[in-house]
């Protein structure tokens, strides 16, 4: 062959296997326009881990070089931890420091050269002016938002992560099957309720010798809300503080609901999550029945006391735990329905770790 027709050929081919990139612009959740160069290949990273790894798929973190790392590994340390085990190259990260303690840095930021930033809706409004710094340094910086508990701004913050790493289609079947199961409880929830149930949550960080806070409004309050559910919280709690232990006992709720997590140095807290001891979270949730008057309460003597994984709540699996709160309220509504069970699919289809530890139980009696 002609050496400038092989020449030509071999371009051809080339353009074949490796599409030219192009800018786009897309539509953040802060309805900002934004120019990027798609796919991104250098990101940096500042929360919502999880939900950008579903939507990325294999070699998700590759495309990644700079994380948040405080939200993750201090806040979730053995998901951390998981992850970094299915994926070593995440631990040697650059950490561009957290905007909630105001460490993050704009110079460590810039130095990782990303050629897209992604923030939370949350980290983007605390850092302000210095957002501005990074797009002023020719970085462009997209804001997703799972932290607003609404299934519009789940599918798309999902959407746009997967227009913004080329992963279009994946993103698609995340979003439609969220808002199926979304629109599938939400459907069960209304032609069975609403219900007389009344539900108490606290976050079970400082033990039962401590009162935790509840949520009067968003989380799990939000969660009990669109369900139809009579939180106590609401009306006596703004957004999220502690409720009195007389008005709680005063209030009889008929189920208990403590969120655990995997805190570190909390010696007493109720420990969910990755990596989670199914017997020593239920020796935790079971401490809290010798508060004063507990004994007492509807949710104690029927047995309907339940620990629910703090973690899960404003992400893209969070359906599971609404699924979990909704059969608390609707068990027949919901009886084909197992939570534990859908954790462990969700894991195994989308994400490189598996669902292990203990995401939802209910309390067991000693000796059942």
């Amino acid at each position: 062959m002609h050496k400038f027709l092989w020449l030509a050929f071999a371009g051809l081919l080339s353009g074949l296997a490796f599409p030219a990139l192009a800018d786009i612009t897309v539509k953040d959740l802060r309805d900002r326009e934004v120019t990027i160069h798609e796919p991104a290949r250098r990101i940096l990273l500042g929360f919502n881990y999880e939900d950008y790894i579903a939507v990325a798929g294999t070699g998700a973190m590759e495309r990644v070089v700079a994380l948040s790392l405080t939200p993750w590994k201090d806040w979730r340390p053995e998901q951390y931890a998981a992850y970094v085990k299915a994926i070593p190259s995440i631990s040697s990260l650059t950490d561009v420091g957290d905007t909630e303690t105001g460490t993050f840095s704009v110079e460590r930021a810039i130095a990782a050269r990303p050629d897209l930033v992604i923030l939370a809706a949350w980290q983007y409004d605390a850092l302000g002016a210095n957002a501005d710094q990074l797009e002023a340094a020719g970085i462009p910086v997209v804001v997703i938002d799972y932290n607003a508990q609404t299934v519009d701004k789940h599918v798309r913050s999902t959407l746009l992560l997967g227009k913004v790493t080329g992963q279009e289609e994946r993103a698609k079947e995340l979003a439609n099957g969220y808002r199926a199961a979304m629109d599938d409880i939400l459907a069960r929830a209304a032609k069975a309720g609403p219900s007389p149930k009344k539900i108490y949550v606290e976050l079970g960080k400082k033990g039962p010798n401590e009162i935790g806070n509840t949520y009067g409004k968003g989380m799990w309050g939000g969660v009990i809300d669109m369900l139809g559910g009579v939180n106590i919280a609401k009306g006596q709690i703004e957004n999220w503080g502690p409720l009195s232990p007389e008005y709680t006992l005063s209030a009889k709720p008929d189920i208990v609901v403590i969120a655990g997590s995997e805190w570190t140095g909390s010696p007493a807290a109720v420990l969910l999550g990755f990596n989670a001891d199914k017997t020593l979270a239920n020796d935790r949730l079971g401490a809290y029945f010798k508060r004063p008057g507990w004994a007492d309460l509807p949710a104690v003597k029927n047995d309907e006391v339940h620990a629910i994984y703090h973690g899960g709540t404003r992400t893209l699996s969070d359906f599971i735990y609404v699924q979990y709160i909704a059969k608390l309220l609707y068990p027949e509504a919901f009886s084909d329905i197992d939570p534990g069970g859908e954790i462990e699919r969700f894991y195994e289809k989308w994400l490189p770790v598996r669902a292990e530890g203990v995401f939802v139980l209910r309390h067991q009696p000693a000796g059942q």
